[in-house]
């Protein structure tokens, strides 16, 4: 192996771990300038950050913020829970859009009639609607969910 290449090689990690801290210190997919850079993320990336859900949802939910700041509008989100998890009613006051990156989800809507999310499929969920879900029990759920407002989940009150 040349100098030559080798130096080009060593060019190339120094901007692949330039772009990785800058990730860590100014959030995924934005830079100090306010700029954004395009990126890509899989459900199964090693480097995602996975953090608790809302505390009302059974041990065992979790949430990686992809991109955006959840405080703020626009925010990007997996939300992952394990085969047979059941999902308490609640509303959000964003609106969501969704999509399923692993396996099935059956959605109701108050008012509505349960869906069936399937691999790939998108699902909107208007804001302040209550709603539940199941994960299939075949495979965990990993839901893409991008919200317009910042992220919050708020509990249904139970009716005594």
């Amino acid at each position: 192996m040349n100098n030559t290449l080798k130096y080009s090689q060593l060019k190339v990690i120094t901007l692949l771990l330039t772009l990785f801290v800058s990730f860590s210190f100014f959030g995924q997919g934005s830079l100090e300038n306010g700029s954004e850079i395009s990126f890509v993320k899989t459900h199964k990336d090693k480097d995602l950050q996975w953090g608790p859900c809302p505390s009302f949802m059974p041990e065992g939910c979790t949430i990686s913020v992809l991109h955006g700041d959840p405080s703020k509008k626009n925010v990007d989100v997996f939300f992952k829970v394990p085969a047979n998890y059941e999902i308490p009613e609640h509303w959000h006051t964003s609106a969501e859009r969704m999509i399923l990156v692993s396996g099935e989800l059956h959605v109701t809507y108050e008012g509505e009639t349960e869906q069936i999310m399937k691999v790939g499929s998108y699902a909107f969920g208007p804001s302040t609607k209550p709603h539940t879900a199941k994960c299939g029990d075949k495979d965990p759920c990993v839901l893409f969910i991008a919200f317009e407002e910042p992220l919050d989940a708020f509990p249904m009150v139970l009716k005594e």
